[in-house]
């Protein structure tokens, strides 16, 4: 169940233009405000993988430190990778990691990233864009130990600023 507000539209793929051709929007005549989004992603793994990402046991190093670096990466690279979207200069990336509760046996590491901007259009690709390089980083470094982990629930759970209010995940 999600919490959100916006103005009554239509909704509508703001991407295609009417001949049905893709196009980056035109921002041009949108309005200045300040943006945020967080997103989150978890990372399923075995108890021993967490233990040694934990303990700095393996060979590549820093896990959580590196996942981190490579948000913020991610975060400031996404029009880069992702075709259609803005080159945002963004004010702010924050990233945070915590080990939650196992889930059906499994160890699981949520990351969470909150990305903030004054900008003409909104900042979601950027935060989700930077939970996956995260996690796709401690895959990376962690599949010499355990290949059967899996990314699961990318999502945004917070975004506010612009024409279409504030979205919060409950």
């Amino acid at each position: 169940m999600t919490k959100e507000t916006q103005t009554d539209r239509p909704i509508q793929l703001t991407h295609f233009d009417a001949e049905g051709h893709a196009h980056m929007v035109n921002i041009s005549s949108k309005s200045t405000t300040a943006r945020r989004a967080v997103a989150r992603v978890e990372i399923f793994m075995q108890a021993e993988t967490q233990k040694l990402i934990e303990e700095g046991g393996l060979k590549k190093g820093n896990v959580l430190s590196v996942a981190e670096i490579a948000a913020v990466m991610g975060a400031k690279q996404t029009a880069q990778m992702i075709p259609l979207c803005h080159p945002v200069p963004l004010e702010h990336v924050s990233v945070r990691h915590e080990f939650l509760e196992p889930l059906e046996g499994q160890s699981r590491l949520q990351i969470e990233v909150e990305v903030a901007a004054t900008y003409r259009t909104g900042i979601e690709m950027e935060a989700l864009h930077a939970c996956s390089v995260a996690a796709l980083t401690v895959y990376d470094m962690c599949k010499a130990v355990d290949r059967a982990m899996t990314i699961e629930r990318l999502r945004v759970v917070y975004k506010s600023g612009g024409k279409s209010g504030t979205f919060e995940a409950e």
